[in-house]
């Protein structure tokens, strides 16, 4: 165990295993068969915004620019997450289950603190489209080719800016991850301030860097697959996943 500053008595396992992200999801999947309705409207706000950006992009044209949004739309995803984190955390302890209680658990604890860490993904998604703007600017600008059919893409130009962008994105996509995979759940759990939280979210992944990492990789394989369908599948893969990752949360900080 590491102990950090991040509150009173908190410490951050360092022997997480594979074993841990299957029992993460077998609880997470529970949560989900055990309240269904809290699940199905956190993702129901999270599918509404994908549309909303989709529709907003694709009216305007700019097919590529569909790429981005959706490339940088699971930045986001954490902060959906947050009311998922409140019913694990009620059903862990045997509260009740109150929709104020659920929806209130996005004010955090009456600090502002999830607002402030709210506010920072929404400049992570901000600076992403920034990002894609510029890679977009240079590979296709120049080559006259602009961003309105997807047979763009197939040409060396389009695959190379691809290229690119998916390695710039998972760079973001990872740094974020790094600061709110359990930062999050620890800001609805404990009275404690987002750099505190944050700074225990970052020791995490240090001591069990290999975990954590395929914990990624299983959230965005899982949301990419449940996004194809029209968004469908992110009706049962987001709630899932938000509630698994409160449970892999409790064990890793105790």
């Amino acid at each position: 165990m590491h102990e950090t500053g991040a509150g009173p008595a908190v410490r951050i396992a360092k022997d997480l295993s594979f074993s841990d992200l299957h029992a993460a999801l077998v609880a997470g999947w529970r949560d989900f068969a055990a309240a269904p309705l809290f699940g199905l409207f956190f993702a129901a706000i999270y599918v509404a915004t994908g549309v909303f950006l989709y529709l907003a992009v694709y009216s305007e044209g700019e097919v590529v620019w569909w790429i981005a949004a959706i490339a940088g739309f699971p930045l986001v995803a954490p902060f959906t997450a947050v009311g998922l984190y409140e019913v694990s955390r009620r059903r862990e302890q045997s509260l009740p289950m109150r929709w104020s209680a659920v929806l209130g658990a996005l004010n955090g604890r009456g600090d502002q603190q999830l607002l402030l860490m709210g506010g920072i993904l929404f400049v992570a998604f901000s600076f992403w489209v920034i990002i894609a703007h510029g890679i977009f600017a240079i590979f296709m600008a120049e080559s006259g080719m602009g961003g309105e059919s997807l047979t763009a893409l197939a040409t060396p130009v389009g695959l190379a800016m691809l290229a690119v962008g998916s390695v710039v994105g998972a760079l973001i996509c990872l740094f974020f991850y790094v600061i709110t995979v359990i930062s999050l759940p620890m800001l609805v759990d404990r009275d404690v301030d987002f750099i505190s939280a944050i700074i225990a979210s970052m020791t995490a992944f240090r001591d069990n860097r290999t975990v954590l990492i395929g914990w990624a990789i299983t959230i965005a394989g899982l949301l990419f697959l449940a996004m194809v369908p029209a968004f469908l599948g992110l009706f049962i893969a987001l709630p899932v996943l938000g509630y698994a990752t409160w449970h892999l949360y409790r064990r890793t900080v105790s």
